[in-house]
C-alpha cells in the first residue's frame, strides 16, 4: 500500500503502522482525513470516515480502475471491498455480504448506495435488458425506501430510521437476476413526535399540496418542522420519487393510494377529542373526518366511530361497543397513525420484493444462485433521551459487534489454534455478556419486558423497571438509580443504565410496556380492511377476521425485532463477510474539523484496534489444500493437469516452493496460510495468464470433439442417404417394371402407360429410357409395314419433321404415289413413260423422287403450264403439250432449299445454286384434281437428302402468310 499512496496522505493500511497503539492510529486517520483520503484498510475491512461534502471519488474512471483488481492493487476505496466481495462470490461460487457499521450520521447509507451503483456499473457487459430491468429497480427502490425510511435528526440530515439488508441474487454468469430486502425496526414513533430540531420522515414533506394543504397538516405531525422545510429540494425528491416508483413497476393507482395514505395520517393529527355530558366526541364540523374518509375511501361514520368507540369480546362470545375516554382516544389516534405508516412501508417493501425477486430459477439450467448482501442498519445512538427506539437499535448493533468478533477476531483465532499455526494471543473484549443481559431467555431485559406485558393486573413502567433492578442487580453492565442512589445523573423509578461496548447509555423507561405491547385497537383493522380501495385493503389482511375469532395476543415488538435480529445474524454467518467500518468525525458536520476525542471513543467501541492487531499477528489469506491446489495448479508443471504426489500438501508446497515464497507461508493440518497479500497477487498474475492459453487449449479439444461428433453425424447421414437412394432408385425402377412389364402384348406396345415419377437422381436416366421405349415402340410399329410402304412411310415421317405442324393439309392420309405423270392423265401417260425411260438411260437416275403436272411462274409473273420431274440425279422441267419434251435439266445436287406457304395452296420454290429458282403451283391432274402434294414434295426431298446426304431440315412457321424455307444443304432457315 506504501507504494499506491504517498507517505505524506499517512499509512493507506492500518496494518502497515510502525506501533499498533492508539495514539500512531488516531495520528493516521486524521492525517488522511485532512489531505482528503477518506478511506483506509485494515487488511480487508475499510475504515470509511465521513467527508460531509462531495468528493469526485466515484465516477467511471474510478469504476474502471478498481474493476476487475486484486483488493491490494490500489488505494483503499469502497469499490476495492465491493470488487473483492463482488469477485469472490462470482470466483468460488462463494455468497458474500458487506456489512456498513457505525453510529448514526457516519455515512452508512451514502457507503451501501456507492457499493450498489459500483455492482450495477461493472454487471451485465452485454446490457441484456432483462438484467438493466434488475438492476434499475434495485437502485431506485433506494430511492424510494430513503424517502419513506429516512429522516433528519439533529445528528444526521439523512438518517436510516430503519435497518435495511438487501440480497442481490446474480446467475451463473455474474449477472444480477433479482433480489430481496428485509427491514428491522421502522422508527414509527417518529410519525407523532420528534424531537426538538429534528423532522419527520421525508416522505411527509413531500405530500404536501397533493391531498393537503398546510393549514391542513396536523399540529402533532410536521407543522413544527416546517420552519425548517426546505420547499425547493422536498419538491425534487418528490419528483424523483415518483419516478422510481414508475421504474419499479407501481401503477398510478397504487402510487396515488401511498400519497393519500400519507395525507391521511397528516390529517389524523388535526383531529382533537372533547367531553360533553361525559361523551367523548370529535371536535369540529366533521370536516376533517369526511376528508379522512374519502382518502381512505370509507364512510366518515365509520372512521368517526373507530375514533371514538371500541369493539369487545366478552367472555360469554357477546359484543359490545365500549366508549373511549378521551385519554384512549388520543392513544389510539397515534396508534393508528403510527400503524399507517408501518403497514404502508412493510407493503412498498412487499410490492419491491415481488418485483425483484428471482422467478422461474431453475439451478439445473441457470446454474448456481449466489448472493451478495448489502446490510445497512442504524448505528449506535445515544441521545438527550434514549427510549424504547434506543434501546432496540443498541441491541441490534451489539449482535452486529458480537458477529463481527466472531468472524473477524475469536474465529480467526481459534482456526490458527485449530490448524497448528504459530500464533500470538490477541485479547480483545467479547461484548457476549452484554448480548445475554438483553436477550436472554428467562433473564434478559426483553424478556422481562415480554412478561410484563403479558401479566394480568396493572403493570406499569415503573413496575418493570422495580423488577428490573431486583433480577439484575449483580449484572456488571447494568445500573439505575435503586443500584446507585449516589449517580444523580438518573432519576429515581425512570432511568436504567447499560453499559454497552460503544459506551455507557441511559434510558428513560417512559413508554418501555406501550411500545412494546404495540397495541392497536381491531376497529382500525377492520375500518382500513373494508376500504374500497384495493391497496388498503391489501395492507390489512388481518382486518378481515371478527372480534370473536381474534383471540390469540399478538407477539410484542421486542420479541419480534429480537427474532428478526437473529435470523439476520444467522443469515449473515453463513456468509464469507466484508466490512466498512464507519467513523463520524465531529458533531458539527463539518468537513474540516476531527474530532479527535469523538473519533477515539468510536474507533474504540467499534473494535478497530483489536483488528488491526489480529491482522498483523495473523495471515492475509488462508485456503483449504484441495481448493488452493485446484486454484493455482496450472502454474506449477509438477501439478498440471494432476500431481502424481502422495498428498494435495505436497502438490501445494510445490506450487509454493516453485515461485519462491515459502518464507510467506504457513502450513497448517487442512489450510494453507499466506501471510502477504503480494505472494497471493503474484499467484492471481501467472494464473490470469495461463488462463486464456488454456482456455484456447480446451476450445481446441472441445472444438475437435464437436468436429468429430459432427462428421461422425455426416457420415452416417450420408450413409442413411444412400440406402435411401438406393430404395428410392431400386422402388423406381421395380415400378417402371410392374407398368411395362406386358407391354410387348400391349396394342401400343405400352405407349399409353403413364410412367412413375423418377427420382431426381434418375431425371436423366428417365429421359433415355422413355426415348428407347418410343424408339422401341417405333421400331415395333415399322415391322409391321410392308416393304412396299416403307418408301412411302419414309418420306411421309421425314415430312412430318420437317414441316413440324407448320401447315394442317399436306397429305398425310393419302397413298403417296410420288410419280403422278404416269398415272394422272391416261391419255399422255404412255409418252411420259417413254420420256422417262429414255431419261433413266441416258442420265442413270435410280428413283423417282416426284412426279407431277403443275403451273410455272416466270419473273414477269407470266404463268405457264408444265411438268415436273425430280429424280434422284436431275430435276427436270418438262413441256407436257410436246409429249413432254425437256426444257431444261438442273442436277439435283445443285438445289439448295425448298420454299413454301403455311397455308393451303400448292405453290412450291425450288432454289438453286445459280439463283435459277423454279416457282411451281402443282396441280391435282384429272383424277384427283383436289390433292395436296406440297408436303409429299417436301417430304421426299427431305428423305433423300437426309437419307443420301445426312442433312437435317428446319422449317419455321410465324404465320399462315409466311413462306417456309428449308436449305438442303446447310441446314439453315430462311424466311421469304
Amino acid at each position: 500500500m506504501a507504494e499506491l499512496e504517498a507517505l505524506e496522505f499517512g499509512k493507506s493500511d492500518f496494518v502497515l503502522l510502525d506501533e499498533v497503539n492508539m495514539e500512531q492510529f488516531m495520528e493516521n486517520l486524521k492525517l488522511r482525513f485532512e489531505m482528503g483520503r477518506i478511506y483506509t484498510f485494515i487488511g480487508e475491512v475499510v475504515v470509511s470516515v465521513n467527508p460531509y461534502r462531495e468528493m469526485d471519488i466515484y465516477g467511471k474512471e474510478a469504476i474502471s480502475a478498481y474493476r476487475g483488481r486484486e483488493l491490494y492493487e490500489n488505494p483503499p476505496h469502497l469499490y476495492a471491498v465491493a470488487d473483492a466481495a463482488y469477485k469472490a462470490m462470482k470466483r468460488r461460487a462463494k455468497d458474500t455480504c458487506i456489512v456498513i457499521s457505525g453510529e448514526s450520521g457516519a455515512g452508512k447509507t451514502e457507503a451501501s448506495k456507492y457499493i450498489m451503483q459500483y455492482i450495477a456499473a461493472i454487471t451485465n457487459p452485454s446490457q441484456r435488458e432483462e438484467v438493466e430491468s434488475v438492476k434499475n429497480v434495485l437502485l431506485k427502490s433506494n430511492c424510494v425506501l430513503e424517502a419513506f425510511g429516512n429522516a433528519k435528526t439533529n445528528r444526521n440530515d439523512n438518517s436510516s430510521r430503519f435497518g435495511k439488508y438487501m440480497d442481490i441474487n446474480f446467475s451463473f454468469s455474474g449477472d444480477p437476476t433479482g433480489g430481496h430486502i428485509n427491514n428491522y425496526l421502522l422508527e414509527k414513533s417518529r410519525v407523532v413526535h420528534q424531537q426538538q430540531g429534528e423532522r419527520n420522515f421525508h416522505s411527509f414533506y413531500q405530500v404536501k399540496g397533493l391531498f393537503v394543504n398546510e393549514e391542513q397538516v396536523g399540529v402533532h405531525l410536521i407543522k413544527r418542522c416546517v420552519v425548517c422545510l426546505q420547499a425547493n429540494s422536498d419538491q425534487s425528491s418528490h419528483r424523483a420519487v415518483r419516478t422510481a416508483l414508475k421504474v419499479i413497476g407501481f401503477s398510478e393507482d397504487e402510487i396515488e393510494s401511498i400519497y393519500r395514505v400519507l395525507a391521511t395520517i397528516l390529517l389524523l393529527g388535526n383531529i382533537q377529542f372533547g367531553t360533553e355530558e361525559e361523551i367523548v366526541q370529535v371536535e369540529g364540523d366533521g370536516e376533517v373526518v369526511s376528508h379522512i374518509a374519502e382518502l381512505t375511501s370509507t364512510q366518515p361514520q365509520q372512521v368517526e366511530k373507530a375514533l371514538l368507540f371500541r369493539t369487545v369480546a366478552t367472555g360469554g362470545g357477546d359484543v359490545i361497543e365500549k366508549g373511549h375516554s378521551e385519554q384512549e382516544a388520543c392513544f389510539g389516534r397515534e396508534a393508528f397513525s403510527k400503524a399507517l405508516y408501518e403497514r404502508l412501508f412493510g407493503w412498498i417493501v412487499g410490492r419491491i420484493n415481488s418485483v425483484i425477486e428471482v422467478k422461474d430459477y431453475n439451478p439445473m439450467l441457470h446454474g448456481k444462485n449466489t448472493v451478495i448482501g448489502v446490510l445497512d442498519i442504524y448505528g449506535f445512538e445515544i441521545f438527550d433521551n434514549n427510549s424504547f427506539e434506543q434501546f432496540c437499535i443498541n441491541y441490534c448493533n451489539e449482535k452486529l459487534q458480537q458477529l463481527f468478533i466472531e468472524l473477524i477476531l475469536r474465529q480467526e483465532q481459534e482456526e490458527y489454534e485449530r490448524e497448528g499455526v504459530a500464533w500470538q494471543h490477541i485479547e480483545y473484549f467479547n461484548n457476549q455478556i452484554i448480548v445475554d443481559l438483553v436477550e436472554q431467555n428467562h433473564k434478559g431485559i426483553l424478556s422481562m419486558l415480554d412478561e410484563a406485558c403479558l401479566s394480568g393486573g396493572r403493570v406499569t413502567d415503573t413496575v418493570c423497571l422495580d423488577s428490573m433492578s431486583s433480577r439484575l442487580a449483580q449484572h456488571p453492565h447494568y445500573t439505575d438509580r435503586k443500584l446507585t442512589p449516589a449517580d444523580k445523573t438518573m432519576e429515581f423509578q425512570k432511568h436504567f443504565r447499560i453499559r454497552h461496548y460503544a459506551g455507557d447509555v441511559t434510558y428513560s423507561v417512559e413508554g418501555f410496556l406501550d411500545k412494546n405491547k404495540d397495541l392497536l385497537f381491531q376497529d382500525f383493522k377492520r375500518l382500513m380492511f373494508n376500504s374500497t380501495n384495493p391497496v388498503l385493503k391489501d395492507m390489512w389482511p388481518d382486518g378481515g377476521l371478527s372480534i370473536t375469532e381474534v383471540t390469540k395476543r399478538p407477539q410484542t415488538a421486542a420479541s419480534l425485532f429480537k427474532n428478526s435480529i437473529v435470523a439476520l445474524v444467522d443469515k449473515l454467518s453463513c456468509k464469507e463477510p466484508y466490512y466498512v467500518r464507519c467513523v463520524k468525525p465531529n458533531e458539527m458536520k463539518s468537513p474540516v474539523l476531527f474530532d479527535a476525542a469523538r473519533c477515539q471513543h468510536q474507533v474504540a467501541y467499534l473494535g478497530l484496534l483489536e483488528n488491526v492487531r489480529v491482522r498483523r499477528a495473523g495471515f492475509a489469506y488462508r485456503q483449504g489444500y484441495s481448493r488452493f491446489l485446484l486454484r493455482y495448479k496450472m502454474t506449477c508443471e509438477y501439478t498440471w493437469p494432476n500431481h502424481l504426489m502422495a498428498t494435495d500438501r505436497e502438490a501445494v508446497e510445490a506450487i509454493v516452493t516453485q515461485h519462491g515464497f515459502q518464507d510467506d507461508v504457513a502450513y497448517g493440518h487442512t489450510k494453507l496460510f499466506v501471510r502477504s497479500p503480494r505472494s497471493l497477487f503474484s499467484l492471481e498474475q501467472e494464473r490470469a495468464a495461463l488462463i486464456p492459453i488454456l482456455v484456447l487449449f480446451l476450445q481446441k479439444v472441445w472444438r475437435g470433439a464437436l468436429a468429430r461428433k459432427r462428421c461422425r453425424q455426416l457420415r452416417a447421414v450420408y450413409a442413411i442417404m444412400g440406402c435411401y437412394r438406393k430404395h428410392k432408385l431400386k422402388a423406381h425402377f421395380l415400378e417402371v417394371e410392374r407398368r411395362l412389364a406386358n407391354a410387348r402384348n400391349m396394342a401400343d406396345y405400352g405407349r399409353g402407360v403413364e410412367w412413375p415419377l423418377p427420382p431426381a437422381a434418375l431425371a436423366q436416366f428417365h429421359d433415355i429410357t422413355v426415348t428407347l421405349h418410343r424408339r422401341w415402340w417405333a421400331h415395333q410399329v415399322v415391322k409391321r409395314i410392308p416393304p412396299s410402304e416403307v418408301s412411302e412411310v419414309r418420306a411421309k415421317v421425314a415430312a412430318l419433321g420437317a414441316l413440324d405442324g407448320a401447315r394442317k393439309a399436306w397429305g398425310v392420309g393419302r397413298p403417296w404415289e410420288r410419280d403422278y405423270l404416269a398415272r394422272d392423265c391416261p391419255e399422255t401417260s404412255s409418252s411420259f413413260l417413254r420420256v422417262s425411260k429414255e431419261l433413266k438411260t441416258r442420265d442413270q437416275f435410280g428413283l423417282v423422287l416426284f412426279s407431277g403436272l403443275c403451273r410455272k411462274v416466270n419473273r414477269f409473273n407470266k404463268s405457264t403450264d408444265r411438268a415436273v420431274l425430280i429424280t434422284d440425279k436431275h430435276l427436270y422441267k418438262l413441256e407436257p403439250r410436246k409429249q413432254y419434251k425437256v426444257l431444261k435439266r438442273t442436277p439435283l445436287d445443285q438445289l439448295t432449299g425448298v420454299s413454301l406457304t403455311g397455308g393451303a395452296d400448292q405453290t412450291v420454290a425450288l432454289h438453286t445454286t445459280s439463283q435459277d429458282d423454279f416457282l411451281l403451283y402443282l396441280q391435282g391432274g384429272a383424277l384427283w384434281p383436289g390433292q395436296d402434294r406440297a408436303g409429299e414434295l417436301v417430304g421426299s426431298l427431305a428423305d433423300h437428302f437426309t437419307r443420301n446426304s445426312r442433312l437435317d431440315f428446319t422449317l419455321i412457321l410465324t404465320s399462315n402468310k409466311t413462306i417456309l424455307c428449308m436449305n438442303l444443304r446447310h441446314n439453315v432457315p430462311k424466311t421469304r
